[in-house]
């Protein structure tokens, strides 16, 4: 499935927690906290307000965003303005 978002929208694909510590214990997905940094995958048209391109590594908000599944992972739906920092 191709998803293009729309105006200031950006698609990113989030990046995985680690479930198993480096002593071998298994962390539960309840108990892992949730992951703020994603790849950009897609932007909107809306140029004045998206600064970022895809393939950038981001950080965003920890409530922002629609999630959405495209072919089995996890992605989001964010708009620009939840992006809070570019990641070199």
């Amino acid at each position: 499935m191709k998803l293009k978002p729309l105006a200031d929208r950006v698609l990113v694909k989030t990046d995985k927690l680690e479930a198993k510590t480096a002593s071998g214990i298994i962390i539960p997905d309840t108990a892992q906290e949730k992951t703020q940094t994603a790849v950009v995958v897609a932007v909107g048209d809306d140029k004045e307000k998206i600064t970022v391109s895809a393939g950038q590594k981001v950080m965003y908000d920890k409530y922002a965003g629609t999630p959405v599944k495209i072919d089995g992972e996890d992605h989001l739906i964010l708009k620009a303005a939840d992006i809070i920092a570019v990641i070199e």
